[in-house]
């Protein structure tokens, strides 16, 4: 029986993964799904890496060594998550070099503490770049109103990007809207555009699991049963019904004149990225959103569970245009009943900064107790 996350690709859907883990990369495991799942690229965040390295030891004798090299905490951090970036990227080159870079790309995240730092983002972005010195790398910048500007100014330096946290149309827009402000600025200086790289990653299943939560205060506090069923009829339908009109807005944005002009320069559409495609609610289908938004020109990054799930009984199929009137239905259904899309979005994009700097510190924190657990078992003063 043929893969179906293989068969993904025959719909124009790239398959990367969602996860970094020292110790697959070692077993051979991470090479298996370059091989036989047809995983074309890796993302990552700090929630990832802090899960990553507070389990098992497959760090510990990097972390040894540069303890006994006097490096803080920091430093430690950095020289652990760029050797795994790198492994990564050299893992994935020869699928780079295959698809002439459209795919075969690993993700670096800039600190979470910078997602309201428009200068320090773009600093890190470019100290990062320089320090990975891999040309299938992307840099990740959240869509924060202080990460759009430097967006452009990353990409418009000639540093791909993966512009990360986005849940609102207002601000898928804003994104693409500096990605070909960027392009046009560099083939206006003669620069290439060809190999300049990026992907707009739309967060799906944290929407439902908001609006969700909503609904469901929304129907214990009424005792009419006709409202208690219109309310559940809307539950689990938000994230792909926000998800499938974000594609109709990149269909249009990247059929216009202007970006003709850019593509006929050489220019990539940057593409639409699933992520959180992972199902929360145990009510619904293990692969409703990896299943629900399968269409060319689109990446879907998802985490082991979600691959070996889709492995298993996935269906690749052309959906993520299915009843389009719907899914504008649904956003206008919630709306009516007071759950307003803006509030929604800029909550769940709050939360994503928050929760990712929480990761990030507990990571360090993390990091903290490794060392001086190792001082301990080392005898390391």
């Amino acid at each position: 029986m043929t893969n179906p996350l293989v068969q993904l690709h025959a719909e124009g859907q790239s398959v990367w993964y969602d996860n970094i883990d020292r110790s697959q990369l070692v077993s051979g495991e991470f090479q298996r799904l370059l091989d036989e799942d047809g995983v074309v690229g890796v993302t990552a965040n700090p929630t990832i890496f802090e899960k990553s390295i507070r389990a098992g030891h497959a760090y510990d004798q990097q972390i040894t060594q540069l303890i006994r090299a006097g490096k803080s905490t920091s430093d430690i951090y950095e020289a652990v998550v760029i050797q795994d970036i790198r492994t990564v990227a050299d893992l994935l080159r020869p699928i780079y070099d295959r698809t002439e870079g459209a795919d075969g790309y690993v993700s670096l995240e800039v600190s979470p503490d910078l997602a309201h730092d428009t200068p320090g983002t773009i600093a890190e972005a470019a100290r990062f770049w320089k320090l990975v010195d891999r040309p299938n790398l992307m840099i990740k910048i959240p869509a924060t109103p202080a990460g759009i500007p430097a967006i452009y100014e990353t990409l418009r330096n000639g540093i791909n990007v993966n512009i990360t946290l986005i849940f609102s149309i207002e601000a898928y827009r804003q994104v693409t809207d500096a990605y070909i402000r960027a392009l046009a600025d560099r083939n206006g200086r003669g620069l290439d555009i060809h190999m300049l790289a990026s992907v707009a990653s739309f967060f799906v299943s944290r929407v439902d699991t908001l609006v969700d939560k909503r609904l469901d205060d929304m129907i214990k506090a009424t005792s009419d049963s006709t409202e208690q069923e219109k309310l559940k009829a809307l539950q689990g339908k938000a994230a792909i019904a926000n998800a499938r009109l974000v594609y109709q807005d990149f269909k249009k944005i990247f059929s216009t004149p202007t970006f003709a002009s850019l593509k006929h320069a050489g220019a990539r559409v940057q593409r639409p990225l699933w992520a959180s495609t992972s199902t929360k609610n145990p009510a619904y289908r293990d692969v409703l959103y990896a299943e629900e938004l399968i269409g060319p020109d689109t990446v879907d990054t998802m985490p082991l569970e979600t691959i070996q799930n889709f492995r298993d009984h996935g269906r690749a199929r052309y959906s993520i245009e299915d009843d389009i009137p719907s899914a504008q239905a649904t956003l206008d259904a919630l709306e009516q009943i007071g759950i307003h899309y803006d509030q929604v979005t800029q909550q769940l994009l709050d939360e994503g900064v928050q929760k990712f700097a929480d990761s990030f510190h507990q990571l360090f924190a993390g990091i903290e107790n490794k060392k001086n657990a190792i001082k301990q078992e080392q005898g390391i003063h």
